[in-house]
């Protein structure tokens, strides 16, 4: 059994009445419950997590190593363009991961356009809606049931 973290930024918890016209009225429990029941079925433990505070995701992805974490699924949101830290501290986990993005960031405003995450995730979904966060996981399963040899 392989523990993935589901991982969601800033405002991610006002989905399902925040600006409906890009993310939906799907809320975040929805979404978590959704992605845990993917990984249950296929015999793994999912957590999601979500915070505003830049350390707070930090020490997350932090802890991530020592709590046994095979995979990361992290949405970013607002730290997307903004976080060196967060990237730095995705890139010393070594923990392979995939950026989610509910919205398509490059429909939207310019500053919107650079990720600091994209070129070292193993995948980017985005403008998917909130099944993107499915896809990831799915991908994130078979990622992990290849890396066992299966």
């Amino acid at each position: 059994m392989a523990k993935i973290l589901l991982l969601h930024g800033p405002n991610l918890n006002l989905l399902g009445t925040r600006e409906p016209q890009h993310y939906g009225q799907i809320t975040l429990a929805e979404i978590n419950q959704r992605a845990a029941d993917i990984a249950v079925a296929a015999g793994h433990e999912l957590t999601a997590r979500q915070t505003n505070a830049e350390h707070e995701l930090l020490e997350i992805v932090q802890s991530a190593v020592a709590d046994g974490v095979a995979y990361i699924v992290i949405n970013p949101a607002a730290y997307t363009h903004t976080s060196v830290a967060l990237r730095d501290a995705l890139i010393a986990s070594d923990i392979p991961f995939v950026e989610v993005h509910i919205s398509n960031i490059y429909s939207r405003e310019g500053f919107r356009h650079h990720s600091y995450f994209s070129d070292i995730a193993q995948g980017v979904i985005c403008g998917l809606g909130a099944k993107g966060y499915e896809f990831a996981v799915q991908f994130a399963l078979a990622q992990l049931e290849r890396e066992a040899g299966g």
